[in-house]
């Protein structure tokens, strides 16, 4: 990794004491890390790397996203750290399977995707860090010790793009105020139901007795009558307009 990338953005998600920290706020114990990546040279310079911190100890790797999950259950890290693209199964596929099987691990994406809708997923999957591989090698054991005392990470450059999406989801949604809510059919209603649950396509293919074929129509009208761009901002609009009460 390049030793030369500007620090990495933070905000705190917990003021209280973390599970590893005493009452000073010292750690008690060493961060437990999993190392996740499909270039077993890049794991080793990693694992070189964080073996210099005493506060940080590589408990695993896995070599896909697959291979992480099963690992994850196993060692129930403190941190995961892993790629996003990765053979077999993807970081972000992992990612949402990790929390199942280990929820108390905290999951920060290191990669060299800058593209906006890996980041998107990679969120909305569970990630609480999401870094790029250019940052330096003293700024990810700074970042793996931010995310365990319950911080968010993003490189400055990523953060950018999430504010900027922000600002323009914001600014559609005032648009739209101005005009009356589009009409949705009853199906259409049932499906952004099961979509606000966190159902998949094929779950709510079989919830309701059809096809995933039909299902992936349905959505797509959804997104086309109310002029929005993902099943997440559906589910919000829908609740804000009441279309859509999730008790």
């Amino acid at each position: 990794m390049a030793d030369s990338f500007g620090p990495v953005s933070g905000a705190d998600d917990d003021h209280g004491v973390d599970a590893g920290m005493d009452g000073r706020g010292s750690r008690k114990e060493p961060i437990r890390v999993l190392v996740v990546d499909d270039h077993a040279l890049f794991r080793r310079g990693l694992e070189i790397v964080l073996a210099q911190e005493e506060d940080i100890q590589v408990v695993g790797e896995a070599g896909d996203g697959a291979e992480a999950v099963d690992k994850a259950a196993d060692l129930l890290p403190d941190i995961v750290l892993m790629d996003v693209r990765m053979p077999k199964r993807s970081g972000i596929e992992a990612c949402t399977s990790i929390k199942e099987v280990a929820p108390s691990a905290k999951i920060i994406m290191l990669t060299i995707s800058d593209e906006e809708a890996d980041l998107y997923e990679a969120i909305k999957a569970g990630a609480t860090g999401y870094l790029l591989k250019e940052i330096s090698t003293d700024e990810v054991s700074t970042a793996i010790r931010a995310v365990a005392d319950g911080q968010s990470q993003i490189s400055p450059s990523m953060a950018s793009k999430l504010l900027t999406e922000f600002k323009s989801m914001i600014q559609r949604t005032d648009e739209r105020r101005l005009v009356p809510a589009p009409r949705l059919t009853d199906r259409e209603l049932e499906v952004l139901k099961l979509v606000a649950t966190g159902m998949n396509n094929r779950d709510i293919a079989k919830e309701l007795f059809i096809s995933e074929n039909t299902v992936k129509n349905h959505v797509r009208n959804i997104l086309e009558k109310l002029q929005l761009h993902s099943r997440m901002e559906a589910v919000v609009y829908a609740m804000r307009e009441k279309i859509l009460e999730i008790r």
